[in-house]
C-alpha cells in the first residue's frame, strides 16, 4: 500500500510513474463492456508483452491514432501498405509480429461477433467467481485466464496467453484485484455491482 497525494490509501504500483495514478483510480478494475475497449486492451496487452506498462500507457494514444480507436471492422481492411506505415510509425511499438498480431485478431474478433453477438459476451464468460478468487494481487494467472486464452488460440487468436489474459481481466473488472485497503477497491465493487453482464 502506498499514501496517494489526498492522504488515501492506494495499492503500491500506482506510484510506479505519475501517469500511473489517474489510470488506478479511474480505469483500472472497472467493468468495461465495449467491444472496441476490449480489443484495445486485449491488444495492448499484447504490445506490453516484454516491456513495461508505462511504455504502452505512453503510447496509446499513438496506438489509438495508429489503429483506428482499435474498432476492429476497420482494422480487418488493412492492407500491407497499412503493415508498412505502422512499422515505420515510432509514436508506437515497431515489432512485426505484434502488429500483425493486431490485424489478425480483428478477423478473429469480427468473426466471434457474428457467432457471439458482441466480443463482451464471449469475454464475460469467463468472470471468475469472486468468492474462489486468490488475495489481491499475489496471482499472475486463474483457472479461468488459462480457460479464456486456450479458447482464443483455438480461434486462431495471436498474442494471448494466459499471463496476458488475466492482466487484461484486471483491467477490465473481470476482476477486483485492487488490495483490500485501497481507496478505489470499494468503488470498483460497486461499479461491478451496478454493471450488466453483456449476454445475460
Amino acid at each position: 500500500m502506498i499514501s496517494g497525494p489526498d492522504g488515501k490509501l492506494r495499492c503500491r504500483w500506482c506510484s510506479a510513474a505519475p501517469e500511473f495514478l489517474e489510470y488506478h483510480d479511474t480505469e483500472w478494475g472497472f467493468p468495461v463492456s465495449d467491444d472496441h475497449r476490449l480489443f484495445e486492451k486485449l491488444s495492448l496487452e499484447g504490445f506490453q508483452s516484454g516491456l513495461s506498462w508505462r511504455t504502452i500507457l505512453a503510447k496509446r494514444e499513438n496506438f489509438r491514432a495508429a489503429f483506428h480507436d482499435f474498432d476492429f471492422d476497420r482494422i480487418v481492411r488493412f492492407t500491407e501498405r497499412d503493415l508498412g506505415r505502422l512499422l515505420k510509425d515510432d509514436g508506437i511499438v515497431r515489432h512485426r509480429g505484434k502488429i500483425e498480431a493486431v490485424i489478425n485478431n480483428a478477423r478473429r474478433a469480427r468473426e466471434l461477433v457474428k457467432q457471439e453477438g458482441s466480443l463482451a459476451a464471449f469475454i464475460w464468460r469467463y468472470e471468475p467467481d469472486a468468492e474462489r478468487l486468490a488475495k489481491p494481487q499475489v496471482a499472475s494467472t486463474s483457472a479461468e485466464s488459462i480457460a479464456l486464452s486456450k479458447d482464443l488460440k483455438k480461434q486462431g487468436w495471436a498474442f494471448v496467453g494466459p499471463t496476458t489474459v488475466y492482466a487484461f481481466m484486471q483491467a477490465m473488472g473481470l476482476i477486483n484485484d485492487h488490495v483490500e485497503d485501497c481507496v478505489t477497491r470499494a468503488t470498483v465493487e460497486r461499479a461491478r455491482k451496478n454493471f450488466r453482464r453483456p449476454g445475460r
